[in-house]
Parts: C-alpha cells; sequence; structure tokens
C-alpha cells in the first residue's frame, strides 16, 4: 500500500507555484517538492501537483491512497468530473488507471501539513532566486 499526501502552494501576484508531496511505502517516508511554473488560480496549482508526483510514481498494479486538502481535487477526481478542471481530472486518471486500487480521501489543511510545508519551502526558494 502506498499512502501519497499532496499539497500545493502558489503565490497570489505571479502565480507562481510549487507542489509538496510526502509518499509512505513499508513504513518508509520519501519526500518530494517541485515547482510547477505560473498557474491562473491555486485550484490549477492543487490538481498540477498531484498529476507531477503520480509521474515521478512507479504505480503500476499498486495499492493506494491520496490524501489532498483540496475539496475541490478529491471530490472532481472521485466523480471523475470537474467543471473547469477536466483536463487535469482526466491526464490523473491516465495515470490512476494504472493502479489496482486507489482511493481518494480529503484531509484537512492540519493533516497535510507535511506536504504543505515541503510545498511552502520551495515557494520560499524560488522567491529567493
Amino acid at each position: 500500500m502506498i499512502r501519497l499526501y499532496c499539497d500545493a502552494a502558489r503565490q497570489q501576484h505571479s502565480g507562481v507555484s510549487t507542489a509538496g508531496a510526502i509518499v509512505i511505502v513499508n513504513k518508509q517516508q520519501q519526500q518530494f517538492k517541485t515547482t510547477l511554473g505560473p498557474l491562473p488560480d491555486n485550484h490549477a496549482a492543487e490538481f498540477a501537483a498531484l498529476l507531477w508526483i503520480l509521474q515521478q510514481l512507479p504505480l503500476q498494479d499498486a495499492m493506494l491512497t491520496i490524501y489532498v486538502d483540496s475539496k475541490i481535487v478529491a471530490d472532481s477526481l472521485n466523480k471523475q468530473y470537474a467543471k473547469h478542471y477536466q483536463a487535469y481530472v482526466d491526464d490523473i486518471w491516465l495515470i490512476l488507471n494504472q493502479v489496482k486500487f486507489v482511493s481518494i480521501e480529503w484531509i484537512s489543511e492540519k493533516e497535510n501539513l507535511g506536504a504543505h510545508h515541503l510545498a511552502l519551502q520551495m515557494l520560499h526558494q524560488k522567491n529567493k532566486s
């Protein structure tokens, strides 16, 4: 079972967005963070963050639980529909269709602090450069 915690951070004025993720496999934790570039809004950043981390992981036939603190991401992926973000939903499901089992769960921001802090660290690093 793979447990994936994912979050995004976005700078309001520039749109520069970053992603942070914690992946736990067999009680071993890995941390990931990256710059996503400018995105139009925070929701797009949240979808892009999840898409990015899924692209980094070997998921073929995996059992996966995804934890996000964005209700729109969790709801849209569970319904496989998003009025304004359907392209992200489709791209994410292209990857998730390789997985043996997937559960997508909304958690509070407080429960997602690890991924949140990684995204913020990356955003602060980006602002310094």
